[in-house]
């Protein structure tokens, strides 16, 4: 039978899952609520540059 020759590590084995999850799970985007535009969760908003109600960046509004 076959058998590995060494022990594969932690880190190696799961590098190898996550490539299995990012392919069959979709991308979550929520709408933000400042501007509607749609953003990954628990990011600030890329057009507008506010998170939980705050400007984080230095973005404005229109752009």
């Amino acid at each position: 039978m076959a058998n590995p020759k060494a022990k594969m590590s932690k880190s190696r084995r799961d590098k190898r899952r996550a490539q299995f999850n990012a392919r069959t799970k979709p991308v979550t985007t929520v709408n933000c609520p400042n501007c509607g535009e749609p953003t990954l969760p628990h990011r600030a908003c890329r057009h507008c540059g506010h998170y939980r109600g705050r400007a984080v960046t230095g973005k404005t509004a229109n752009g």
